[in-house]
């Protein structure tokens, strides 16, 4: 019986010593994901140019605006290493896994899972010792069930270092399942992940914080489905960094009153500009502009016209027939230069996305006042954020909001071939975030 189970505890150890310098071999395999140098084979997604930076061989946030950096390429199936380090307690970062290109609707961070990099916080339904949880549409599976029922999974030890001092994690990902070592142990999981193809991003969220030594390597992959890939990064543009109005023309009139706010661009309605519409430096032809949006203000019972599918205002009585809606605005964008080629957001029950210098011109021809007249009310509840997808390529037009198309190949006779964009005074108070745009050939 002695000599068995010495022979046992021999054969697990050889065990545990082969398992370990596979790992190891494994591990050799990793490339670097960072060159230590630049920032090359990387993207800033939403952030100024100086919130991700590189220093002394580290890439390094400081953390404001809030916001992402993502790699160039797609990753589905691999082992990812880096090591962090938060300059403050309570310092708060994070590295998403299989993240999308481009923020989710209404917020700062991209649709992804999350792994935590957190100093400080604790609470009965989150922890700084690295949590994994899916974010803005993401779904997983936590190994360990959450208190509360979240798609959150919390560390089984407490394994992170305080602020000052380098952490190590070891993420490996494979076939939609996410297992992390915190300083040498694996200490939380996920399952299920959807979507499990995607950008690796590090997030930053208000506070200063370090990465280094940032290696990759890909796994054979497994195939997803397309429904679990990620979306294929376009050329887009950020036309509003989050910090200032770099881009835009700043008008004197407009300080204090068109206002950045971390990630939100905040309009009280005020400006003392004598043009009061805040207007991009340059000039676009054909483009897809991104804009997200919400109103701001307490909304008020009025009443507004009803507009029909032609675009003419429906008569009841001799006169518009008007019903009553909470109105909290009324704002929009113009493109080309033009305020007469401008996309609405207002309260009416047409909804947004109607190009009102058009619908409203009885020069033009009867399709084209039907073509600019938005085909479904889209918009989301006051208070909530909107997100319009609006493409210019001649003299046509498509809006989409929210995900749905309200105007397709609307036509805009006599639209200047280019000029600037802008975002439209109207005297009510609103939010911006997410300005992106691509340029089209």
């Amino acid at each position: 019986m002695l000599r068995t189970r010495i022979a046992s505890t021999l054969a697990l150890a050889a065990l545990s010593i082969f398992a370990v310098s596979v790992l190891a071999a494994a591990d050799d395999d990793l490339k670097p994901l960072f060159n230590g140098k630049d920032l090359t084979g990387w993207a800033q997604v939403n952030c100024a140019a100086e919130t991700f930076t590189v220093k002394d061989g580290m890439i390094v946030t400081t953390g404001i605006p809030t916001g992402v950096l993502r790699t160039d390429k797609q990753y589905e199936n691999f082992i990812l290493e880096l090591e962090w380090k938060h300059l403050k307690p309570k310092g708060n970062s994070g590295c998403f896994i299989w993240a999308d290109p481009m923020t989710a609707p209404g917020t700062p961070f991209c649709r992804a899972v999350e792994v935590q990099i957190l100093d400080g916080l604790e609470t009965v339904n989150y922890t700084s010792h690295g949590d994994i949880f899916s974010i803005h549409g993401a779904t997983c599976k936590p190994d360990t069930p959450h208190p509360n029922g979240w798609m959150r999974c919390l560390p089984s030890e407490k394994r992170c270092k305080p602020a000052g001092e380098w952490n190590h994690y070891r993420i490996e990902c494979k076939d939609g399942t996410i297992k992390l070592a915190v300083n040498g142990k694996v200490v939380s999981g996920v399952s299920e992940c959807k979507p499990r193809k995607g950008y690796v991003c590090l997030e930053a969220e208000g506070s200063e914080c370090h990465f280094r030594n940032i290696k990759l390597k890909e796994l054979p992959s497994s195939n997803p489905k397309p429904e679990e890939i990620c979306d294929v990064a376009q050329p887009y543009k950020l036309l509003y960094n989050g910090l200032d109005l770099r881009g835009w023309k700043n008008d004197p009139g407009h300080k204090d009153h068109w206002q950045p706010q971390d990630w939100k661009l905040t309009y009280d309605g005020k400006s003392e500009a004598k043009d009061k519409d805040l207007w991009s430096e340059k000039e676009y032809g054909d483009f897809q502009l991104i804009c997200d949006w919400r109103w701001t203000a307490k909304p008020k019972k009025v009443k507004r016209p009803v507009i029909l599918a032609n675009g003419d205002y429906e008569q009841e009585g001799g006169k518009n027939k008007e019903v009553e809606v909470d109105d909290a605005g009324d704002s929009g964008i113009y493109l080309r230069g033009t305020s007469k080629a401008q996309v609405n957001m207002w309260c009416w029950p047409i909804g947004s996305g109607e190009v009102y210098g058009y619908r409203t011109d009885k020069n033009q021809p009867a399709e084209v006042r039907a073509g600019v007249t938005p085909k479904v009310v889209a918009d989301k509840p006051i208070g909530q954020w909107n997100r319009f997808n609006i493409t210019m390529k001649g003299d046509r037009l498509t809006v989409v909001l929210n995900g749905k198309t309200v105007l397709e190949n609307a036509q805009l006779p006599g639209v200047p071939k280019k000029g600037p964009i802008a975002l439209q005074h109207h005297g009510d108070p609103i939010q911006f975030a997410n300005i992106f745009i691509k340029e089209l050939e």
